[in-house]
């Protein structure tokens, strides 16, 4: 596979960073996964402000031309002859001595991976509540980070992890996130996410929910919930870029999965919208 690295495309063989790169040693970089349709980059603009907010809160100085990801992009679905594909954009502190460095990253390593979209994704899927509490962010906010060791620990819990989706509890015990999806369930008409107050990642495909939603008038609330609200829920389903929307069919008792009516109307949106280019919410 080919892939870009600090303004090159080369093979996985040919692309290497520093033993020093801090983003090695002291887990200073940020990241972005998206998938593309029709050769083209999903909710791109909404996934680099996100990066873009990260590395000012990591102190890497990095500006990251979003007309030339897109053709990056392209350059490697054609390298790679792939009409779609998985993409992670990483941004990699960049090299410093041993020791931590409180002055700007000013030369970090700019990394576009790629690889083959999953063959299949599960229809549904069955959540189990993880044991490992999800960690506080390490800042003011969840950045999509290279600190994933919570997601790993919770992740290791599950029996069966292409059928299965963990959910973290916070130590308050409100539901917060899964190890890669936000989640959302439908409860008497209104739909219910758990807020940014429990420190969860603030979602790309989750803020298209909510966009959505309120376009198509479907009320929603966001706060700190405890996991009785999901016995009481009438649909659930889970959220990320690359998966999109994936309902869910059990959790200690069965859930309608993909025949949720509302999961239904936000799939075909969803759908719709992937069509249409978008580069933004």
């Amino acid at each position: 596979m080919y892939i870009y690295i600090n303004g090159k495309v080369l093979t996985n063989e040919e692309a290497v960073i520093s033993p020093y790169d801090h983003g090695f040693m002291y887990g200073l970089g940020a990241f972005e996964t998206f998938r593309t349709y029709n050769g083209f980059p999903y909710l791109i603009d909404d996934h680099m402000e996100r990066l873009q907010e990260a590395l000012k809160e990591l102190n890497i100085d990095a500006v990251i031309n979003t007309d030339h990801l897109i053709e990056m992009v392209q350059t490697l679905l054609q390298k790679n002859k792939l009409e779609d594909a998985y993409f992670r954009l990483n941004v990699s502190a960049g090299i410093g001595d041993i020791g931590l460095q409180t002055d700007p990253y000013e030369n970090p390593a700019v990394i576009l991976f790629t690889k083959p979209l999953p063959q299949s994704i599960a229809s549904a899927k069955e959540l189990v509540i993880l044991k490992t509490v999800r960690n506080t962010p390490e800042g003011k906010q969840r950045l999509k980070s290279h600190h994933y060791l919570n997601s790993i620990l919770g992740k290791r819990e599950l029996k069966d992890p292409a059928g299965q989706e963990g959910v973290f509890l916070t130590k308050e015990g409100f539901i917060s996130e899964g190890t890669v999806s936000n989640l959302f369930w439908f409860k008497d008409g209104t739909l219910f996410t758990p807020g940014l107050s429990t420190g969860i990642l603030n979602g790309i495909t989750r803020k298209w929910v909510l966009n959505a939603s309120e376009k198509m008038n479907i009320p929603f609330e966001t706060g700190n919930y405890k996991i009785n609200e999901l016995h009481d829920a009438d649909e659930v389903f889970l959220t990320n870029s690359i998966q999109e929307l994936v309902p869910v069919n059990r959790f200690e008792q069965n859930f309608p999965g993909a025949e949720g009516q509302l999961f239904q109307k936000l799939k075909t949106k969803y759908t719709e919208d992937t069509n249409n280019r978008r580069r933004t919410i």
